[in-house]
């Protein structure tokens, strides 16, 4: 249709949209942020700048020369292997850095869980050495802390979620206790051997997905971390754009984990002792796309303006303004990652 611009919605199906609705949505997404992260708006000329972006007719858009940010990764190897591509997972490693140019490099275990590596300890260091010998680029081992898993069935703490409903707050506070000081014990054994057995660092994905008990445990762990090994790297890449107060009293450095935003989030961790941050802006699919990349670069520039060490944005299915699908559309990936730096002046995707 004349005058229409094809974008699409958080569920990755296409829409048309005027010029004029897209910059209402482009001002509702950015409204949405400053009202639920009690941030600073996006400015007039910075929503007409993402508005450009969003609007080119060019199927892929990139940044300006010399606006270039370093990528990192997690899963790395998992993201060839669930393809069904026969390949061992140091072979993977060397097609990201002699292939497609990664910047940095990611080992992980197909269980991508810290409680589920630990058993497998002894024989997951092997691989990590192995592509230590092959590789150039900065390698770091990554897993997801998960503390879900400390849960029964699964684990040996009363499962808090079954708790809650019965009234018994106190005793589902107790077990998230539980179940942190576990997470932190086997993420110090696990870090630990990566680390010594040679790798650039630690990532941390996917922290506080099972709320602000596992925020803790990965702080507590970090702080610990930092103490041990001070020149090892470490990023703490988030679940959500805030962290959901499970246990609703626990605090880190004086400060309350439950409901902390990005822009809060990142604070602690440099505290703990982080390297990288990786802020999350959940995507919303029932949402337009540039709704979501809207709320998501206002986010993320109100985190990086208060860091202290490099912002590393999400981005990547479901999260970051990316529609939630399993293969995400190389358009509004492209314009993400645009937006993430020439906007919210991130320091790495």
């Amino acid at each position: 249709m004349m005058g229409q611009i094809t974008t699409r919605m958080g569920d990755g199906s296409f829409i048309s949209l005027s010029p004029d609705d897209i910059k209402k949505e482009i001002e509702l997404g950015v409204q949405e942020a400053v009202i639920k992260a009690k941030i600073a708006s996006l400015t007039k000329e910075e929503m007409d700048q993402l508005y450009e972006i969003i609007a080119q007719p060019r199927k892929f858009v990139s940044v300006e020369r010399g606006n270039e940010l370093v990528l990192s990764y997690d899963s790395a190897p998992m993201k060839f292997t669930r393809l069904g591509i026969p390949i061992d997972r140091s072979a993977i490693l060397l097609i990201y850095e002699r292939a497609l140019a990664a910047d940095t490099l990611e080992m992980a275990y197909v269980h991508y869980s810290m409680k589920n590596i630990k058993i497998n300890l002894s024989e997951e260091v092997a691989p990590l050495a192995m592509a230590l010998l092959n590789t150039t680029a900065p390698l770091m081992y990554g897993a997801m802390p998960n503390m879900g898993l400390y849960y029964k069935p699964d684990g040996p703490c009363d499962n808090a979620a079954e708790l809650f409903p019965l009234g018994k707050i106190g005793e589902a506070q107790a077990a998230q206790e539980e179940a942190a000081n576990y997470l932190e014990q086997d993420i110090m054994l696990v870090a630990s051997a990566m680390y010594e057995a040679g790798a650039d660092g630690f990532d941390f994905d996917t922290t506080a997905s099972a709320g602000d008990a596992e925020f803790y445990a990965v702080l507590n762990a970090v702080t610990k971390l930092r103490e041990k090994y001070p020149d090892i790297g470490i990023e703490i890449g988030m679940s959500g754009e805030f962290v959901l107060g499970f246990h609703g009293e626990l605090k880190y450095d004086g400060k309350r984990l439950a409901g902390m935003y990005p822009h809060d989030q990142v604070k602690v961790a440099e505290k703990a002792g982080a390297t990288i941050f990786g802020p999350v802006v959940n995507t919303k699919s029932n949402k337009t796309f540039p709704w979501n990349l809207a709320r998501a670069v206002t986010m993320c520039k109100a985190c990086g303006e208060v860091a202290n060490i490099p912002v590393h944005a999400n981005v990547g299915m479901g999260v970051g303004g990316v529609p939630m699908v399993i293969t995400t559309p190389a358009d509004c990936v492209s314009r993400v990652s645009t937006a993430m730096a020439q906007i919210a002046k991130m320091d790495g995707l």
